[in-house]
């Protein structure tokens, strides 16, 4: 797909997302996110690719708001702010829920908005000279559209502190509260990545999104009849697939499953 705001590389396994937009610190705007939201969409449906990474270039991985952006919505009846919150928050759903694994390489600051980017990503790693910040109290406004995936990266009680203050914190304290789960110094991140990658493309395609869509069912779910019998279904459904029987002979037989090659 063409973009002037993000390019998307996927000739084979991995595809790439890159935001390209340096010069205003990757900012959102409704171009950029009607971009992102097709990017994600169109990744998601390509049958050879088994992981996405989202990065971006410059000293920062996204501001949030373009300031542009933060203009005309200044003068927005609540009407128009639904229908554009609406357009973020589908962003946020179409990455949060691609069928594919997602990897965040967080290489500068993340802000704002940036914030929601970096939690709908499965994995996070990060530089350590990154920053993160959840600063939408200093300008009268809160992190509403984001917080649904923010809460559940970082957990309601970092949350209760950095929503609250909207104080920059580092990078080690964004693993700290599992916002990040990996922080390496600059130079090593794009190795750091990869090791991200070698182990989801080493496993069963269809086990990754199949225990990528466990994760979004179960998570914060009561542990009732109902969720036990979709696990017992879960379990059962890909021990009879194809790539379920042949893992297991795979393992069994001492060789390499049909998707290393074996």
């Amino acid at each position: 797909m063409k973009s002037t705001f993000l390019t998307v590389e996927a000739a084979g396994p991995v595809a790439t997302i890159t935001l390209t937009q340096p010069d205003v610190r990757n900012a959102f705007s409704d171009e950029v996110i009607a971009d992102i939201t097709r990017a994600f969409t169109w990744v998601g449906a390509q049958a050879q690719v088994r992981a996405v990474v989202l990065a971006a270039e410059g000293p920062a991985f996204c501001a949030g708001a373009n300031l542009n952006w933060m203009r005309a919505m200044a003068d927005y009846t609540r009407e128009e702010n639904l229908v554009d919150a609406g357009k973020l928050a589908e962003m946020l759903r179409v990455i949060y829920t691609c069928p594919k694994p997602t990897i965040a390489r967080v290489q500068g600051d993340v802000y704002a908005g940036g914030m929601g980017l970096v939690a709908c990503c499965d994995m996070a790693v990060a530089a350590s000279h990154a920053g993160f910040c959840l600063s939408e109290v200093k300008i009268g406004l809160i992190p509403a559209t984001i917080s649904p995936y923010v809460i559940r990266a970082m957990g309601p009680r970092a949350a209760h502190r950095y929503f609250l203050t909207g104080e920059r914190f580092d990078a080690a304290e964004a693993l700290r509260t599992g916002f990040v789960h990996q922080v390496v110094e600059a130079e090593a991140l794009d190795s750091a990545v990869d090791g991200l990658l070698k182990h989801l493309l080493s496993a069963s395609p269809a086990a990754v999104q199949a225990c990528k869509k466990l994760v979004l069912d179960v998570a914060g779910r009561e542990v009732d009849e109902a969720l036990i019998a979709e696990t017992v279904a879960g379990i059962a459904d890909i021990r009879a697939s194809a790539e379920g029987k042949e893992g297991v002979q795979a393992f069994l037989n001492k060789r390499k499953p049909s998707w290393l090659g074996g």
